[in-house]
Protein backbone atom coordinates (compact mmCIF):
# COMPACT_ATOMS: atom_id res chain seq x y z
CA UNK A 1 0.00 0.00 0.00
CA UNK A 2 1.26 3.46 -0.90
CA UNK A 3 1.75 5.94 1.94
CA UNK A 4 1.40 9.70 1.68
CA UNK A 5 3.36 10.18 4.91
CA UNK A 6 6.67 11.19 3.19
CA UNK A 7 4.82 13.79 1.11
CA UNK A 8 3.10 15.22 4.19
CA UNK A 9 6.45 15.43 6.04
CA UNK A 10 8.09 17.19 3.07
CA UNK A 11 5.22 19.68 2.90
CA UNK A 12 5.45 20.38 6.65
CA UNK A 13 9.23 20.85 6.31
CA UNK A 14 8.69 23.39 3.50
CA UNK A 15 6.09 25.21 5.61
CA UNK A 16 8.47 25.43 8.58
CA UNK A 17 11.22 26.77 6.30
CA UNK A 18 8.80 29.32 4.85
CA UNK A 19 7.72 30.40 8.31
CA UNK A 20 11.23 30.33 9.83
CA UNK A 21 11.73 34.09 9.51
CA UNK A 22 8.42 34.75 11.27
CA UNK A 23 8.99 32.09 13.93
CA UNK A 24 12.48 33.41 14.71
CA UNK A 25 11.38 37.05 14.71
CA UNK A 26 8.34 36.49 16.93
CA UNK A 27 10.21 34.01 19.15
CA UNK A 28 13.08 36.45 19.75
CA UNK A 29 10.64 39.26 20.47
CA UNK A 30 8.65 37.15 22.98
CA UNK A 31 11.76 35.93 24.84
CA UNK A 32 13.12 39.49 24.88
CA UNK A 33 9.85 40.89 26.27
CA UNK A 34 9.62 38.19 28.95
CA UNK A 35 13.19 38.80 30.11
CA UNK A 36 12.71 42.57 30.18
CA UNK A 37 9.44 42.27 32.12
CA UNK A 38 11.19 40.02 34.66
CA UNK A 39 13.96 42.61 35.06
CA UNK A 40 11.52 45.51 35.38
CA UNK A 41 9.38 43.67 37.95
CA UNK A 42 12.30 42.52 40.11
CA UNK A 43 14.90 45.32 39.86
CA UNK A 44 15.04 49.08 40.09
CA UNK A 45 17.17 50.98 37.56
CA UNK A 46 20.82 50.78 38.58
CA UNK A 47 20.33 47.68 40.72
CA UNK A 48 22.76 44.83 40.08
CA UNK A 49 22.78 41.16 41.02
CA UNK A 50 26.14 39.40 41.09
CA UNK A 51 25.60 36.07 39.36
CA UNK A 52 29.31 35.27 38.99
CA UNK A 53 31.22 37.94 40.96
CA UNK A 54 33.59 40.07 38.84
CA UNK A 55 32.49 38.19 35.70
CA UNK A 56 28.71 38.29 35.13
CA UNK A 57 26.05 40.47 36.74
CA UNK A 58 22.44 41.25 35.96
CA UNK A 59 22.26 45.04 36.02
CA UNK A 60 19.08 46.95 35.19
CA UNK A 61 19.88 49.95 33.00
CA UNK A 62 17.54 52.16 30.98
CA UNK A 63 19.54 53.02 27.87
CA UNK A 64 18.48 56.23 26.09
CA UNK A 65 20.77 55.58 23.11
CA UNK A 66 21.96 52.83 20.82
CA UNK A 67 24.56 50.18 21.47
CA UNK A 68 26.95 51.30 24.21
CA UNK A 69 24.71 54.32 24.94
CA UNK A 70 25.77 56.09 21.75
CA UNK A 71 23.57 58.91 20.42
CA UNK A 72 21.53 59.21 23.61
CA UNK A 73 18.29 61.13 23.20
CA UNK A 74 17.95 60.50 19.45
CA UNK A 75 15.08 58.04 19.82
CA UNK A 76 13.54 58.94 16.47
CA UNK A 77 16.71 57.80 14.63
CA UNK A 78 16.49 54.38 16.27
CA UNK A 79 12.74 54.09 15.71
CA UNK A 80 13.16 54.84 11.99
CA UNK A 81 16.15 52.48 11.75
CA UNK A 82 14.24 49.66 13.47
CA UNK A 83 11.23 50.19 11.20
CA UNK A 84 13.48 50.03 8.12
CA UNK A 85 15.16 46.85 9.43
CA UNK A 86 11.84 45.16 10.23
CA UNK A 87 10.45 46.27 6.86
CA UNK A 88 13.55 44.84 5.16
CA UNK A 89 13.15 41.56 7.03
CA UNK A 90 9.49 41.29 6.02
CA UNK A 91 10.35 42.11 2.39
CA UNK A 92 13.29 39.69 2.45
CA UNK A 93 11.10 36.94 3.87
CA UNK A 94 9.25 36.81 0.56
CA UNK A 95 12.38 37.10 -1.61
CA UNK A 96 14.70 34.57 0.04
CA UNK A 97 14.38 31.00 -1.28
CA UNK A 98 12.92 28.55 1.23
CA UNK A 99 16.05 26.38 1.05
CA UNK A 100 18.14 29.23 2.55
CA UNK A 101 17.45 28.15 6.13
CA UNK A 102 20.47 29.86 7.72
CA UNK A 103 19.73 33.13 5.94
CA UNK A 104 16.06 32.99 6.94
CA UNK A 105 16.98 32.25 10.57
CA UNK A 106 19.54 35.07 10.64
CA UNK A 107 17.19 37.74 9.31
CA UNK A 108 14.48 36.53 11.69
CA UNK A 109 16.85 36.96 14.62
CA UNK A 110 17.84 40.44 13.45
CA UNK A 111 14.20 41.41 12.95
CA UNK A 112 13.19 40.06 16.36
CA UNK A 113 16.01 41.95 18.05
CA UNK A 114 15.04 45.14 16.24
CA UNK A 115 11.39 44.66 17.28
CA UNK A 116 12.38 44.08 20.90
CA UNK A 117 14.30 47.32 21.18
CA UNK A 118 11.73 49.21 19.07
CA UNK A 119 9.01 48.16 21.53
CA UNK A 120 11.06 49.57 24.42
CA UNK A 121 11.68 52.86 22.66
CA UNK A 122 8.02 53.32 21.75
CA UNK A 123 6.46 52.23 25.06
CA UNK A 124 9.15 52.95 27.66
CA UNK A 125 11.13 55.71 25.96
CA UNK A 126 14.42 53.86 26.58
CA UNK A 127 15.79 50.38 26.05
CA UNK A 128 15.89 47.96 28.99
CA UNK A 129 19.41 46.50 29.27
CA UNK A 130 20.49 43.94 31.87
CA UNK A 131 23.28 41.62 30.62
CA UNK A 132 26.44 42.87 32.31
CA UNK A 133 29.74 41.10 31.72
CA UNK A 134 32.21 42.78 34.05
CA UNK A 135 35.08 42.36 31.55
CA UNK A 136 33.17 44.73 29.24
CA UNK A 137 32.06 48.22 30.28
CA UNK A 138 28.63 48.01 28.60
CA UNK A 139 25.28 46.49 29.53
CA UNK A 140 23.09 45.00 26.80
CA UNK A 141 20.03 42.76 26.37
CA UNK A 142 18.78 39.61 24.64
CA UNK A 143 17.54 41.58 21.61
CA UNK A 144 21.01 43.08 21.12
CA UNK A 145 22.50 39.59 21.36
CA UNK A 146 20.14 38.22 18.72
CA UNK A 147 20.99 41.07 16.36
CA UNK A 148 24.70 40.35 16.79
CA UNK A 149 24.25 36.58 16.38
CA UNK A 150 22.05 37.14 13.31
CA UNK A 151 24.64 39.41 11.71
CA UNK A 152 27.33 36.85 12.61
CA UNK A 153 25.33 34.12 10.86
CA UNK A 154 24.99 36.36 7.78
CA UNK A 155 28.73 36.92 7.75
CA UNK A 156 29.36 33.19 8.13
CA UNK A 157 27.00 32.47 5.24
CA UNK A 158 28.77 35.04 3.05
CA UNK A 159 32.13 33.54 3.97
CA UNK A 160 30.97 30.02 3.04
CA UNK A 161 29.51 31.23 -0.26
CA UNK A 162 32.72 33.09 -1.11
CA UNK A 163 34.80 30.05 -0.18
CA UNK A 164 32.61 27.77 -2.29
CA UNK A 165 32.85 30.22 -5.20
CA UNK A 166 36.65 30.27 -4.96
CA UNK A 167 36.80 26.47 -4.75
CA UNK A 168 34.68 26.17 -7.92
CA UNK A 169 36.93 28.72 -9.67
CA UNK A 170 40.03 26.74 -8.68
CA UNK A 171 38.49 23.53 -10.01
CA UNK A 172 37.52 25.22 -13.28
CA UNK A 173 41.01 26.72 -13.66
CA UNK A 174 42.65 23.38 -12.88
CA UNK A 175 40.51 21.52 -15.39
CA UNK A 176 41.04 24.14 -18.13
CA UNK A 177 44.85 24.07 -17.70
CA UNK A 178 44.86 20.25 -17.95
CA UNK A 179 43.15 20.33 -21.35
Amino acid sequence: MLSLEPCVKMRKNREVKRLLVWLAMIGVWIVDRLLKVLIQKNFVPGESLKVIPKIFHITYVLNPGAAFGLMAGRTWVFVVTALVVVGGVIYGQFRIPKKEVLLRLAIGMIGGGALGNLYDRLFIGRVVDYIDFQIWPYVFNFADSMIVVGVGLLMLKLYWEEKDHKDVEKELNASSTQE
